[in-house]
């Protein structure tokens, strides 16, 4: 079912206000350069599900900080958004950026294959 225009904007000002909390206000070095990819908040607002990238080798380093500043997150979250209650907070991380790198990575090296056998290719025709 697709999201309803106001959880649409539910969830952007979530992600928006959640993403300035661990830039600005949450010290920990764990969750340095942490990117909030996207928020989803539940139609009773309950629940937001939290989703997080970083660099892959720091994915557990990452959780582990923002689990510890949780309870710091989602009292400024109460406050950013202004809601009548403030959703419990879950973090995931996202891998999507890493598989798309993934992928590029597998077509560059393709490409340049392709190149090398098309030079390959002519200086054997030559």
């Amino acid at each position: 079912m697709a999201r309803q225009n106001f959880s649409r904007k539910n969830d952007e000002a979530a992600r928006a206000a959640v993403a300035m909390i661990i830039e600005r206000e949450i010290s920990d070095p764990r969750i340095f350069m942490t990117t909030v990819t996207g928020v989803e908040v539940s139609p009773d607002k309950s629940v937001a599900r939290i989703y997080v990238s970083n660099d892959p080798e720091r994915y557990d380093q990452m959780l582990a900080g923002l689990e510890s500043a949780k309870g710091r997150i989602r009292s400024l979250l109460g406050k950013a958004v202004g809601w009548r209650s403030t959703p419990e907070l879950q973090f995931f991380v996202d891998e999507a950026l890493d598989e798309g790198q993934r992928i590029a990575d597998i077509l560059a090296t393709a490409d340049s294959r392709r190149e090398q056998f098309a030079a390959e290719e002519a200086s054997d025709g030559a």
